[in-house]
C-alpha cells in the first residue's frame, strides 16, 4: 500500500478499485457498443426524468387538494356552532373545538387532558356517568341532556350526543347549548 492509499477511507479505496475494474471492462468492449449503450442509457434517464417530473406535478396537485380539504375541515370542526369533543373512556378531553371551549368557559388548550366530568353540575353527574357507560358498551349513538355548572358559574343546559369509534375507542361528543330553549 502506497502513502496516498493510506490516507484514503475505505469507501474512497473501494471507489478507486471499482473505477479501475470499469476501465478494464471497457477495454474488452468495442467502442461502438459502448456508444450505443450510452445512448440507450441516456434515453432511459431522460424518460425517467420526465416520469419523475410528471409524478412531482401530480404530488403537488394532490398536496394542494389535501391542504384545501384540511383548511375546510379545520374551519368546519373548529368554528362549528356546536361543541365537539373527543373523550377518553375515563372522560378526559383528548381534543375539542373552540365552541366546546367556549361552552366550558375556558381556553381550548388549557382544557386538554382535563376531565369533562369536572364541568358537569352535581345533579347531572349520574346522568353523564350512565351515558358514558352506555356509549362505551353500545355501538350506537347515545344522547342525554346535562347541566354544566361548576365553581358558581351560571348553569348551562346542554344536549349531548356521542359515539365511540375506531380501535382507539375514543368517544366523539357533540354538545349543543339548549339553555335558550329551557327558559
Amino acid at each position: 500500500m502506497n502513502k496516498k492509499e493510506r490516507n484514503l477511507t475505505e469507501s474512497q479505496l473501494l471507489r478507486i478499485k471499482a473505477e479501475e475494474k470499469l476501465k478494464q471492462k471497457r477495454k474488452k468492449i468495442p467502442s461502438e457498443i459502448q456508444e450505443a449503450d450510452a445512448k440507450k442509457l441516456l434515453h432511459e434517464l431522460q424518460v425517467h426524468q420526465i416520469e419523475l417530473e410528471m409524478q412531482n406535478e401530480e404530488l403537488r396537485q394532490a398536496n394542494a387538494i389535501a391542504e384545501e380539504a384540511l383548511r375546510r375541515y379545520t374551519m368546519l370542526y373548529d368554528f362549528a356552532p356546536m361543541g365537539y369533543f373527543i373523550l377518553e373512556s375515563d372522560g378526559s378531553i383528548a381534543d375539542l373545538n373552540f365552541t366546546g371551549a367556549e361552552i366550558l368557559g375556558d381556553k381550548r388548550f388549557s382544557l386538554l387532558n382535563s376531565n369533562f366530568k369536572l364541568f358537569i353540575a352535581e345533579s347531572s353527574k349520574p346522568v353523564f356517568n350512565k351515558f358514558l357507560r352506555k356509549v362505551y358498551t353500545s355501538t350506537a349513538k347515545e344522547s342525554c341532556e346535562l347541566v354544566l355548572g361548576y365553581n358558581g358559574r351560571t348553569p348551562c343546559h346542554v344536549y349531548v350526543e356521542g359515539v365511540v369509534t375506531g380501535d382507539d375507542r375514543q368517544c366523539l361528543l357533540s354538545v349543543v347549548d339548549i339553555s335558550g330553549f329551557k327558559k
